[in-house]
């Protein structure tokens, strides 16, 4: 596996254990907002459930550029990822994504005339690694480290397609 497989690889596994991310539509005047992302299997799809008529599924009349800022609850791993975000009102797609915490925001359940799903086409990420650690904290407190070799391999530019 190569360095950008195992930061492709490090990026969705975290994304599936900390699901929360902040969505932004490019171009469209919708500010990043927190969204529950939910990753089918091994695709670079991501989904997020949301209703018709938040200011996120107005914008998205057809495939629309988008933006994804994430940090993993740890702050192990940080990541921006651009993408394509479109509505993908599949029934068996919602019926294997759907849940109770979904299930907790549409009265209607799936059936909800205000449910709809997006998906995000992942393109491409610019993913960040932290490099602290305890040795290299001891190291640069004895004047031994030098932090920008600590961090020169915890960066990488990702193709997602």
């Amino acid at each position: 596996m190569t360095d950008k497989d195992d930061f492709k690889t490090d990026l969705f596994s975290a994304l599936k254990k900390d699901m929360t991310v902040m969505l932004a539509v490019e171009g469209k005047g919708v500010h990043a907002r927190p969204m529950t992302a939910q990753v089918d299997g091994d695709s670079h799809a991501i989904y997020f459930f949301t209703a018709k008529d938040t200011e996120v599924a107005e914008k998205v009349s057809r495939s629309t550029n988008a933006t994804i800022t994430f940090a993993s609850k740890g702050h192990d791993l940080f990541a921006h990822i651009h993408g394509k975000l479109t509505a993908d009102n599949d029934r068996a797609l919602i019926d294997r994504l759907w849940n109770r915490f979904v299930a907790a925001w549409f009265e209607g359940g799936k059936d909800d005339p205000k449910l709809t799903l997006l998906r995000f086409d992942a393109e491409d990420a610019e993913v960040w690694k932290d490099a602290s650690s305890l040795v290299a904290g001891v190291r640069m407190f004895l004047g031994m480290g030098d932090p920008k070799e600590d961090y020169k391999d915890k960066f990488a530019e990702v193709n997602l397609r």
